[in-house]
């Protein structure tokens, strides 16, 4: 799979991972579990490594931790998770309590999340990072809201990642946030690559390019997450997935031919139109 570099450190990661959100939030049956477990090796099998997950996200951390202990994948794997709470003490707990659940110590990288109370969280990460209990720091949102509150952030505090919405419908952090990233050697993680599935209902009855063979891309998941792929600031896609059909999709995007300029601009015509 192809890789990107994390300006801070210059450690390479793979540019496609999995997402968490909802998808790992079960509970111990093996029939929930198992095809997470294929997910999980299929991800690795195929050069992958990230895999985000959140406090937020119920059940998740604690299956994600479980099961990559059990899979023995723990030194083939990128972990990230956040903060998602109010107060240093209760940050500091949630924080112990999500590298406990995920059976990682040292975490990779730990976020704030939706930058809920980020001035506190900030010096607990800094000092953290510098302890060693945290190999990277960083700052989440999902949409344009939370922009200008991330921009200040990334002009003014030393981040190594930020999490960010992005894809071919919704392309705002193109305008600034991207940019800036790039300015600034901040790594970047992109969420929502799907726009929560309506870009799929959007292409269910349309026929799908011939063209895009031009960049390697045979499905409209790859079209998806090679559309973003192809902005130079995109560091990693996490996609969330729970079937090992959709992740055998996703990690293709991370291999072969991007599209050029001129392709994003055929693909969004084809999207809008």
């Amino acid at each position: 799979m192809n890789k990107r570099i994390i300006p801070s450190s210059g450690e390479e990661i793979p540019v496609v991972g999995l997402g968490t959100w909802q998808t790992f939030d079960v509970g111990n049956s093996v029939e929930e579990r198992q095809p997470l477990k294929e997910v999980l090796k299929i991800l690795v099998e195929h050069g992958g490594s990230v895999i985000d997950s959140s406090p937020m996200y119920g059940r998740s951390e604690k299956v994600v931790g479980e099961l990559t202990t059990e899979l023995n994948l723990k030194s083939k794997i990128f972990e990230a998770t956040k903060v998602w709470t109010s107060g240093e003490q209760a940050g500091i707990r949630q924080m112990n309590d999500s590298m406990r659940l995920m059976q990682a110590q040292p975490i990779d990288l730990m976020q704030i999340h939706n930058l809920v109370d980020w001035q506190t969280h900030i010096k607990t990460l800094r000092t953290w990072k510098e302890e060693g209990k945290i190999r990277y720091l960083g700052i989440t949102h999902y949409h344009a809201g939370g922009y200008a509150e991330m921009e200040r952030m990334m002009k003014n505090e030393s981040l190594d990642f930020i999490q960010i919405n992005y894809n071919i419908l919704v392309r705002d952090a193109a305008e600034r946030i991207l940019p800036l990233a790039q300015d600034k050697g901040i790594a970047v993680l992109i969420n929502r690559p799907y726009e929560g599935g309506s870009l799929f209902r959007m292409t269910k009855n349309k026929t799908f390019p011939a063209w895009a063979a031009e960049f390697d891309t045979s499905t409209w998941g790859q079209f998806f997450l090679k559309f973003i792929l192809a902005h130079p600031a995109v560091t990693c896609v996490i996609p969330g997935t729970s079937k090992a059909k959709h992740i055998r999709d996703n990690v293709q995007a991370g291999f072969g031919k991007l599209p050029t300029p001129e392709h994003q601009r055929r693909m969004i015509d084809l999207i809008s139109n």
